[in-house]
């Protein structure tokens, strides 16, 4: 028996967290039982646990979804945990030590630092320090405004685009730093580069406008050193400090980044800088924002691709060509003459051959290198890039080996993948989850690359159950929702289109606005449907208490709307709505709005929110606003019912998405769902079964019909491979997800530059579908965690395979199915102390069940722990 993936509050060993209680998750791995009889977990200030603060002994009642130990904490202290599982079969193991360590309640030496405003190129802020003795242990507590890049001693922090992006009005996180192996004892150096990122750039639709949150870059810090006799030291941002120019000049998240490296100061992150020129600090005004533990995931360079090819344009331009839409930025080895210039410039596709990038609207994405002379590794420090395609000029020759695309993303780990016998489905797979890589950069945005690249709402909700799937996002999660909870107590509830709230600071600063910032259907609805998916795919009861508020606060908005403003008539019949985003089915093509009925989208969604909210409030014992939810959504649903359904059965807004939705949430008279699930077929039908959808509609659709006994019609719609189709992007060379269905014409031409992005994750949401039904893994609402589902694979002999396999909370689940003839074979594999219901695929008469290492036949599909295989022959005519 093997104990693994320790984590505290869904992070493994983190340092310096906002930790108000620890909640510890783990797995078990390698068990010769099945079942967990009992569990014992320690706390301990030492590794050996000689030093023990809490024991539970062993209890029957542990879950492994989510554990809290009845400890205080206290700050700037390091906590180790271990846990000791039995098994039904008295099989015992114990974890390794893991550990969290708590940080600094506030900043007691550190001051709010700045530069002065007329500095031309990004500020250094440089300390040099002395340490008398041995060197124990060494934390540096840090923040900035806007972001920073630390180096110690020569040495450069990892994580990049610190502290990361959240509403700088709110709160400012701050980051707790391991630094004890780049300290010595004697002289030391701390140089800090500031850059504008999202507090001082250009950000938002309104070109040129930039200091949306601040005008001056600010610095906090503190490095704290123990000494191994015990003694300590600390050193504060203030006055002392010095500050100079850089070699980095204009930087913005959309523009890119200029490197000068003739302004490059010798040694300048070391000891030996010579600071002749520099000035000291100035004081700063603190913000008012509270500073407070990070909750961001770590953001850094997560993989490395090495170019496909170098092209050579009809444009006479030299292109690189990475092979793959990533998010990040190329990393160059390069040496120039001094006061040569290398520019870079990122786009996502060709035209004609030749390099483009009309669809970033106003964004450059551009990058320039001055160089001094030298051999140099170059990077940019304040930016990202989403890209397949780098157009290189100021170099005479090009050696592709000197070229890395280095790939940015949250540090989240993968938990799931399916591989199918279909080369093309495994492409369209492989680029859902290289655009949820691609948009997961601290915040789910909805591109990396044009104008925007924004914590939309809708895209985020669409797509959080398929990040689940994909990989374990608990954490990063926690962190968006928790910005959205700060924005929601400003709006009275309502949910801005973007979080961090930026559309709402533009309009702010500026006076403009371009389109109301805040409370529309289906973008709203992510403060609803992303904890409730967190609850169902994690289990973590802590965690939903936690975003509970933001339930009820916009189901509270949508209620104070309906009596307000739509008289009481429990439907949402007023105000701005995105709805069915990009659906194909208006009859004015031209426009971005679907031809579902906005406010027939908005009170579904007001059904769905409120009901979900409900749901959460029975988990966590709240009777009363159970009551109260449940109620609500009952009165919903039964007007929504009286104004869109005809006697008879027939709904009155005539679109896919509509009746996907209907049918869905059971909006749709019981008495009337077979009828329903007829006209979507025919409306399916009527449209060569190729779908219509936009972006609330797409993730249902493929579900519905599964789940109403037309799983051939949702296969059709996977392969389709003509527009509009998932496979048609692939067709036309799509290595992630497309904002539209035709972003690229038949004729490889991009089709419309004002909105249209090749990097969109939401269409993406097809692969939900394939892990819950073409691979089987349904879970089951009343055992939230996976520690119970249903394993009901829908195979189609339009593949000959499939294998999947999913790292849920409660372990790792396999599924793989693969035709012989007339006969199928299931693998399947459960994990230890989960309990799985196999479902046989219509169509299928069992033969035989026999688990590994059993020589004994069954007939039971109730699965505990294994690996099992499970013949079965077609009786289908």
């Amino acid at each position: 028996m093997k104990i693994v993936n320790l984590r505290t509050n869904h992070l493994t060993n983190p340092l310096g967290y906002a930790m108000d209680k620890p909640v510890f998750t783990w797995t078990v791995e390698e068990a010769t039982g099945t079942r967990q009889k009992s569990a014992r977990v320690q706390v301990s200030l030492s590794e050996d646990f000689s030093d023990c603060l809490y024991d539970s002994k062993d209890r029957e009642d542990i879950s492994s979804l989510g554990f809290i130990p009845e400890i205080t904490l206290k700050e700037q202290t390091r906590y180790y945990w271990r846990v000791q599982v039995q098994g039904e079969n008295e099989e015992t193991g114990i974890s390794e030590a893991a550990w969290f360590e708590t940080g600094l309640k506030e900043f007691k030496t550190g001051k709010w630092i700045t530069s002065s405003k007329d500095i031309s190129t990004c500020p250094l802020f440089y300390r040099k320090f002395t340490i008398p003795k041995g060197i124990k242990a060494a934390r540096l507590y840090i923040t900035g405004l806007g972001a920073y890049n630390f180096y110690l001693n020569g040495a450069a922090q990892e994580e990049i685009l610190t502290p990361f992006y959240n509403d700088y009005r709110n709160w400012i996180q701050y980051q707790t730093y391991d630094i004890t192996s780049h300290l010595k004892q004697g002289e030391n150096a701390l140089a800090i580069l500031m850059g504008k990122a999202w507090y001082m750039g250009r950000f938002g639709f309104i070109d040129k406008l930039d200091k949306l949150y601040g005008e001056d870059f600010l610095l906090l810090g503190e490095l704290h050193i123990t000494m191994e006799d015990g003694s300590s030291m600390v050193v504060g941002t203030d006055t002392t400090w010095l500050y100079g120019t850089s070699h980095i000049g204009e930087n913005s998240i959309y523009d890119g980044e200029l490197y000068d490296a003739r302004l490059e100061r010798k040694d300048w992150n070391t000891e030996y800088l010579n600071t002749e020129g520099f000035c000291n600090a100035l004081e700063a005004e603190p913000p008012r924002a509270k500073v407070m533990e990070r909750l961001s995931p770590s953001l850094k360079v997560m993989e490395r691709i090495k170019p496909k090819g170098l092209i050579y344009t009809k444009a006479r331009e030299r292109v690189i060509d990475f092979g793959q839409e990533v998010t990040g930025y190329a990393e160059v080895n390069i040496s120039l003459p001094e006061g040569a210039r290398l520019f870079l410039q990122y786009g996502e596709i060709l035209q004609e051959g030749n390099f483009y990038n009309e669809n970033l609207r106003t964004a450059k994405q551009e990058y320039t290198y001055i160089s001094d002379g030298k051999a140099r590794v170059l990077r940019p420090h304040f930016t990202f890039y989403g890209f397949r395609y780098v157009k290189v000029e100021g170099q005479e020759e090009i050696h592709l080996e000197d070229y890395t695309a280095c790939v940015v993303y949250s540090e989240l780990d993968k938990t799931g993948n399916i591989t199918t016998s279909d080369a093309k489905i495994n492409r369209l797979f492989q680029n859902t989850q290289w655009g949820m890589k691609g948009n997961f950069l601290d915040v789910p945005t909805d591109c990396p690359q044009r104008d925007e690249r924004m914590g939309w709402t809708g895209d985020a909700q669409a797509f959080s159950a398929t990040a689940c799937f994909h990989m374990y996002t608990p954490a990063f999660y926690r962190k968006y929702l928790y910005d959205m909870l700060l924005e929601q107590r400003e709006l009275k509830g309502s949910v801005p289109h973007v979080v961090p709230d930026i559309l709402g600071q533009i309009q702010r600063i500026s006076g403009k606005e371009e389109i109301t910032d805040n409370g529309s259907c289906a973008w709203g609805d992510a403060a609803t449907v992303i904890p409730w998916n967190l609850y169902l795919y994690y289990g973590d009861k802590d965690l939903l208490e936690k975003q509970y508020e933001n339930m009820i606060l916009w189901v509270g908005y949508m209620k104070n709307q309906d009596e307000t403003l739509c008289n009481g008539e429990r439907l949402w019949k007023c105000g701005f709505h995105f709805a069915d985003w990009l659906a194909l089915d208006n009859l004015d093509k031209e426009s971005s709005f679907g031809g579902t009925d906005p406010y027939y989208v908005a009170s579904a969604h007001y059904y769905y929110s409120t009901l979900l909210t409900a749901k959460a409030a029975k988990v966590l014992g709240k009777d009363k606003d159970y009551e109260e939810f449940t109620r609500l959504a009952e009165e919903i649903k039964t007007a929504i019912q009286n104004e869109y359904f005809t006697k008879t059965g027939r709904i009155a807004v005539d679109t896919q998405t509509a009746m996907v939705l209907a049918l869905h949430w059971k909006l749709v008279p019981e008495e009337h769902k077979e009828r329903l699930v007829g006209d979507l077929k025919k409306k399916l039908e009527e449209n060569k079964l190729h779908l219509t959808t936009g972006f609330v509609g797409t993730q249902f659709l493929c579900p519905v019909l599964s789940d109403n006994g037309l799983t051939e019609y949702a296969y059709t719609l996977l392969f389709n491979e003509d527009y509009p189709s998932w496979l048609y992007e692939v067709n036309m060379g799509a290595t992630t997800i497309w904002e539209r269905w035709n972003s690229v014409l038949p004729n490889g031409y991009i089709s419309d530059t004002g909105m249209n992005s090749l990097n969109h994750y939401a269409y993406g949401s097809i692969a939900e579908w394939m892990y819950r039904y073409m691979c089987g893994f349904q879970l089951l609402e009343s055992n939230a965690g996976f520690k119970k589902i249903r394993l009901a694979p829908k195979p189609d002999k339009r593949l000959q395979s499939v294998k999947a396999s999913y790292q849920s909370a409660a372990g790792l689940y396999e599924s793989e199915w693969e035709y012989q003839g007339n006969q199928i074979d299931f693998r399947v594999k459960v994990p230890f102390d989960a309990l799985a219901e196999f479902v046989l695929p219509e169509g299928f008469r069992l033969l035989e069940v026999m688990k590994e290492g059993s020589r004994n036949y069954d007939s039971n599909l109730e699965l505990t722990a294994g690996r099992y295989i499970i013949k079965a022959e077609s009786i289908s005519l």
